[in-house]
């Protein structure tokens, strides 16, 4: 039971981030029906550029965030204005190609400048409750309230249950984003903008709405949601020019099983594909071990257990099985609505 509450953990940290990513995409698809494939790419940029402030410059960590989505927001109005907004009545495939090439061209000058290695933010710049849990170490307890106890870097439910501040911060950075960008698309008069151009950008364009600006400001939303997630992503894992790839397609999968263009669906898409990734991966070898057991493959199993984990091999997989499921059973996701078009 412990397993399951701190995959439960996990899956909404993972799913938070997935949230912030997968907006980004069913926005700009909202309003122009493009999937921004190089939206991955700004995530990563986000985390390079925090990085860059806080190993680089006296800058604290909050600051590089805040410096990090002013960047990235640029960055995406940048990219529309040079690469999309002159493919606007042009076929929608060429707009997709020229995503996917500018999302090649972000990796490779991510890779020219940062280098192809890995990298990650020392322990001495990053606030201390920020830093990695030791599991050789025993945790310092200074407070203890009905059997939870805090400790210096994490809040602790049980002995195999736990919360690090790290993940606590992305999970509250989640929720106050996306309540803040669910009220600024429903109350503000941008939002309002926003919403008469996904309807129909033409007629919003003849009430004399400037739908271009509308979409250049939805890219710098989109891309400063999406440099949080990458920022909250270095600090938790490393960070390296492709990462944007391999959450961009888990993110977009969760933009796909909301119902892509629908915000609401994005959140709670990127909630389920974060849980749906967590518990596959937790609990395939479970499953793979029950199965080679009663199909009389056992000691392959344990052979094969030895070296190597099939939970963590196939993580990345469950993105494209959930996307694939979607496509086939519902193709206009959970909050999508079906719509047609004359020909």
């Amino acid at each position: 039971m412990e397993q399951f509450f701190q995959q439960l953990i996990n899956g909404i940290v993972l799913g938070g981030i997935y949230a912030l990513i997968a907006v980004g995409y069913t926005m700009v698809y909202g309003i122009i029906q493009l999937i921004n494939f190089a939206h991955g790419e700004i995530f990563m940029l986000g985390a390079y550029i925090a990085f860059t402030l806080v190993m680089f410059f006296p800058i604290p960590l909050w600051v590089a965030i805040l410096v990090s989505m002013l960047f990235c927001a640029g960055v995406g109005m940048l990219m529309d204005v040079v690469a999309y907004k002159p493919l606007r009545t042009a076929p929608r495939l060429s707009a997709l190609i020229t995503a996917i090439g500018v999302s090649i061209g972000l990796q490779n000058l991510a890779r020219m400048i940062w280098g192809a290695k890995p990298q990650s933010f020392s322990e001495d710049t990053l606030p201390k409750f920020f830093q990695q849990i030791n599991p050789l170490v025993e945790p310092t307890s200074f407070l203890n309230i009905f059997g939870v106890s805090f400790t210096e870097n994490a809040i602790q439910f049980s002995e195999g249950v736990s919360l690090a501040y790290l993940d606590l911060t992305i999970i509250i950075l989640a929720i106050v984003l996306m309540v803040g960008l669910n009220r600024l698309v429903s109350l503000t008069k941008i939002g309002k903008a926003m919403r008469a151009c996904a309807q129909n950008r033409v007629a919003a364009n003849l009430m004399g709405i400037k739908t271009n600006r509308v979409i250049a400001i939805t890219f710098a939303i989109g891309s400063a949601l999406g440099a949080v997630a990458g920022v909250m992503v270095g600090v938790r894992e490393n960070i390296s020019p492709l990462m944007g790839f391999h959450k961009g397609v888990a993110a977009f999968a969760a933009a796909v099983l909301g119902g892509i263009g629908n915000i609401t669906g994005a959140m709670i898409g990127g909630l389920l594909m974060g849980l749906a990734e967590v518990f596959g991966a937790g609990y395939i070898d479970s499953f793979i071990e029950f199965v080679c057991n009663n199909i009389g493959l056992g000691q392959f199993y344990e052979d094969e257990k030895i070296s190597h984990s099939y939970g963590s091999g196939y993580r990345v997989a469950i993105s494209y099985i959930v996307m694939i499921i979607v496509i086939l059973i519902r193709p206009t996701g959970l909050f999508g609505k079906s719509s047609a078009h004359r020909a």
